[in-house]
């Protein structure tokens, strides 16, 4: 049995990539999620992280993983991990495949995929289409008490943006999920941390003025946070935020890590992506940050990844634009 680990890879539209093999693979020409084989001493997560870097040159975040699918090829039995996983990158760099492309999770049904996939899809479908029997969550009135167990098992449980939905729209009306999700956000317990995060990002793209209390909370911690996917989530949060209404003593510290990590080479891509939009933001207000901004992005454009160098290319034409007016 050959244990293997793939990627259901969503971008920001809620579509999957899917990419197809070539002539002289074992499966020529069927479509496939991308991934591959667990090396000695490597976790299952750290597999599919390094397979998808280096079969696509994009950077992923692990949101959930589904059961494993055992199939027997005949002349191979597989045993196929499936994660549910994030991206930034909307253009992958195949190294190994001939064709790549987004669909949408409805039309996962006619792609032509080979055997283990038509599984793992359906799989999929399934976990989106579910409904919880613990959605009762989402409807709970306003001032509500929640209680934290309850809370906690149904984001454990999570894996489609329905879901998620659910959840958001609860903490719109009830603050008392707000704060849960909140404070479970900055929990040690990483995939519940990233999970929550994950809802109050959601929350925030459907009533941004939800946010602006936790902020500076939000920036205080971020140094110290080792969730990359959580942090993350945070500075997608901050940049779509309006940075006037946080106070000038949060901008100091909040432009000193986000020039951090957009100088690390560790920094993963959706990383140094928010990072350079929330320092456009404070050169807005500083235009003295503008040349050290643009210092910093130019010397990405060598790192090969299609979302930051197309990134960094919008801000420096924005950018010129601030220096042409002062």
């Amino acid at each position: 049995m050959i244990t293997v680990t793939c990627a259901i890879i969503r971008n920001d539209e809620n579509e999957v990539l899917v990419v197809r093999r070539g002539e002289e693979s074992d499966h020529p020409f069927k479509w496939e999620f991308p991934g591959g084989k667990i090396n000695p001493g490597e976790t299952a997560e750290e597999c599919i992280i390094r397979e998808i870097n280096e079969e696509l040159s994009i950077g992923i975040v692990i949101c959930n993983s589904l059961d494993p699918v055992n199939y027997d090829y005949g002349h191979k039995q597989v045993s196929l991990i499936p994660f549910v996983c994030d991206t930034l990158d909307d253009l992958p760099f195949l190294s190994e495949h001939i064709a790549f492309k987004w669909v949408s999770a409805e039309d996962l049904k006619k792609v032509d995929f080979s055997e283990a996939d038509i599984i793992v899809a359906e799989n999929y479908l399934l976990a989106v289409n579910r409904i919880s029997h613990q959605s009762e969550v989402a409807r709970q009135p306003a001032q509500h008490a929640v209680d934290d167990e309850d809370l906690k098992s149904m984001i454990d449980r999570m894996v489609s943006m329905k879901e998620a939905g659910w959840v958001a729209t609860s903490a719109i009306d009830n603050p008392a999920i707000f704060n849960k999700l909140l404070e479970f956000s900055f929990s040690s317990d990483k995939k519940l941390a990233f999970r929550s995060s994950w809802i109050l990002s959601k929350v925030c793209d459907r009533y941004p003025e939800i946010i602006y209390p936790g902020i500076p909370a939000i920036i205080d911690i971020l140094d110290s946070l080792d969730n990359e996917s959580v942090q993350r989530l945070f500075l997608r949060i901050i940049s779509f935020s309006d940075l006037k209404r946080i106070q000038g003593k949060y901008h100091g510290t909040l432009a000193e890590h986000c020039f951090t990590a957009l100088r690390s080479a560790e920094s993963a891509i959706a990383i140094k992506a928010y990072s350079m939009e929330i320092l456009y933001k404070l050169a807005l207000l500083y235009p003295g940050l503008a040349n050290e901004l643009a210092a910093s992005i130019n010397m990405l454009q060598g790192e090969g990844s299609a979302g930051v160098i197309a990134r960094g290319r919008i801000i420096l034409k924005k950018l010129a634009e601030i220096s042409g007016e002062h």
